[in-house]
């Protein structure tokens, strides 16, 4: 980036690195390549969460996979100090957000942290002033759906969600922010050049 910098600089032109792609964008461009066929409506979408938060950061691990094979995968970085609990809440309201403007009426969410998923049940309650306005939010945005359920499942289940959660919390926030991903069907000692 600095080499492009100078480079550029020379010519009175200034490098902006390119921002991230709003969810709506990315919503949007589902939306227009998934099949009329399906009712993306009636159809219960599937969404796994996970939070992770550490001494170098906290981060989130988003997992929507929806009708007609669609899978939208989501790591966020948060710049704000959380517990795991905390981004818990964070990436379960961020995917439900996600869910919203994909069109869906129906959700079941995905969690490996049984604390909060018991507290949105109401089988656990909080105390805590932070989790109690969290806990409030959730609820209020699961009202909206005709179907929502959050579900447990045991840490072995979730690993892709927790996976791109510590990616995101132990990634340094100056580093290049796109993850890309290319299926290489030959070895590289077997092209020609």
């Amino acid at each position: 980036m600095v080499l492009w910098s100078v480079e550029l600089s020379e010519y009175d032109l200034q490098y902006v690195p390119k921002s991230s792609i709003k969810s709506q964008v990315l919503a949007d461009f589902v939306m227009e390549f998934t099949s009329p066929a399906q009712n993306v409506a009636l159809f219960v979408w599937l969404l796994s969460v996970d939070g992770s938060s550490n001494l170098k950061g906290s981060g989130a691990g988003i997992i929507l996979e929806g009708p007609g094979d669609i899978l939208i995968e989501q790591s966020l970085r948060f710049e704000l100090k959380a517990s795991n609990n905390q981004v818990e809440y964070e990436a379960l309201i961020t995917g439900r957000n996600l869910v919203a403007e994909m069109g869906a009426e129906n959700l079941k969410a995905k969690s490996d942290s049984q604390l909060i998923t018991s507290q949105i049940s109401r089988e656990f309650q909080t105390k805590d002033p932070q989790l109690c306005k969290y806990l409030s939010k959730v609820r209020n945005l699961a009202e909206k759906f005709k179907f929502f359920e959050a579900i447990y499942i045991p840490k072995e289940q979730n690993s892709r969600a927790d996976l791109l959660a510590k990616l995101a919390s132990t990634k340094r926030p100056s580093n290049n922010r796109t993850l890309t991903q290319e299926v290489v069907a030959s070895r590289n000692t077997e092209s020609q050049g």
